[in-house]
């Protein structure tokens, strides 16, 4: 696995998995909507998640669920600029959640560190807007586009077919210039899948994570996790979140895209501290 994610002002080390804060400045996220939408608001969200051992924060202004509507490039930067704005100062690694290449070069032009992209810089220009600056990128897998993917999601091989996409999507990347220190991936699970899609993929996380590089995973409060407890809101499913973190960081995750983060970067502590005392004495 590489060493470390080279992320614009940042390198940071891939010892450990880095826990990404998720922070929404949107007025209809699926978990958390309306929230953080004023400017004060956002910006204490921001310290918590630090406060809270956030090693990024991701700042997404167009909210990705099944069956959101798009927006204008101005409506979403109107939404982010200003925090980005701020945030910045504070030298603290920073992701911009966009499929938009204007909103990316702006959002980069401002000294954003990575581009989370769920549609693996895949708009024109995007490749090139990631590539002439020294940001990382997260290339993300989805079937379809978030206003109807979850209506019929079909695979032959859900995994080969995930698996087969990042890795074309990471050489495209690095044919254009963008050196694989700075590139993860992402399986995408909930963008154009059904259950037992996420299942098959989750399950294969230390085969994909082997022949990927580093991974990002993103499962906090989904609609995966509620499936499997009884459709509880996504307000209620931070417990089944963390478990879930935690099994991706045992099957190799590097980066962990999570909401309840205290919990997350404690469930962490816990395994790392504990999981030497388990292992078994040298003769």
């Amino acid at each position: 696995m590489t060493a470390s994610l080279h992320a614009g002002r940042f390198r940071l080390p891939l010892q450990r998995p880095l826990v990404m804060g998720i922070l929404n400045i949107t007025p209809d996220s699926f978990s958390d909507g309306g929230r953080y939408a004023q400017l004060d608001a956002a910006l204490a969200q921001a310290r918590r998640l630090l406060d809270e051992g956030a090693d990024v924060l991701d700042i997404g202004g167009e909210s990705t669920r099944p069956g959101a509507p798009t927006i204008s490039v101005e409506e979403e930067l109107a939404r982010v600029a200003p925090v980005l704005r701020e945030l910045v100062s504070w030298q603290v690694p920073l992701s911009i959640d966009t499929c938009k290449t204007e909103v990316m070069r702006a959002a980069l032009a401002m000294g954003v560190d990575l581009v989370n992209d769920i549609a693996a810089l895949e708009a024109p220009g995007a490749l090139d807007a990631v590539a002439e600056s020294g940001a990382a990128v997260c290339l993300m897998h989805k079937q379809g586009v978030p206003q109807s993917m979850q209506q019929a999601p079909q695979y032959q091989d859900v995994v080969g077919e995930v698996g087969a996409y990042l890795q074309v999507r990471r050489e495209q990347a690095r044919v254009a210039g963008i050196a694989t220190e700075r590139i993860l991936l992402d399986p995408g699970f909930g963008f154009g899948k059904t259950f037992a899609h996420n299942a098959a993929l989750f399950g294969a996380l230390p085969a994909l994570c082997r022949d990927c590089g580093p991974l990002l995973v993103g499962v906090s409060r989904k609609s995966m996790l509620g499936h499997l407890l009884g459709e509880r809101p996504a307000t209620e499913r931070d417990a089944a979140s963390v478990a879930a973190a935690l099994l991706a960081a045992q099957s190799g995750a590097a980066v962990l895209r999570v909401h309840a983060v205290r919990d997350t970067v404690d469930a962490l502590k816990i395994w790392q501290g504990l999981l030497p005392l388990s292992l078994p004495a040298e003769s």
